[in-house]
C-alpha cells in the first residue's frame, strides 16, 4: 500500500510540468479560447470571418508577388546600370 501511494506521489509530480507546458503551448491555448467561446467556433459568425481573411490573404498574396516582380525588375536595372559605370572608356572614344 506504502509503494503504490510513493508511485502516485511520483507520477503526480512528474505531471505537473508536462502538464504546465502543455497549458502554455498553442494547443493548449486553441482549447482555452473554445472552452471560453462556448465551443462553437465553427459557427456561422466564424465562418463569415474566415472567408473575410482568405480574401485579404489572397490580396496579400497578390500583392507581395507583384512586389517581388517589381524588385526583380529594379535588380536587372541595377546590375544593368553597375556594368555600365564599371566599362572602362576606350582609347579611341572621347568624352563627348
Amino acid at each position: 500500500m506504502f509503494g503504490v501511494a510513493i508511485v502516485v506521489l511520483v507520477f503526480v509530480a512528474l505531471m505537473i510540468p508536462i502538464v504546465a507546458i502543455l497549458v502554455d503551448s498553442p494547443l493548449g491555448r486553441s482549447i482555452a479560447r473554445r472552452l471560453e467561446g462556448g465551443g462553437g467556433g465553427a459557427g456561422a459568425g466564424g465562418g463569415a470571418e474566415l472567408q473575410t481573411l482568405n480574401r485579404k490573404v489572397e490580396l496579400l498574396e497578390g500583392e507581395v508577388e507583384e512586389l517581388h516582380r517589381s524588385l526583380t525588375g529594379m535588380k536587372d536595372e541595377l546590375q544593368f546600370l553597375q556594368r555600365l559605370l564599371e566599362k572602362p572608356k576606350s582609347p579611341g572614344t572621347s568624352g563627348r
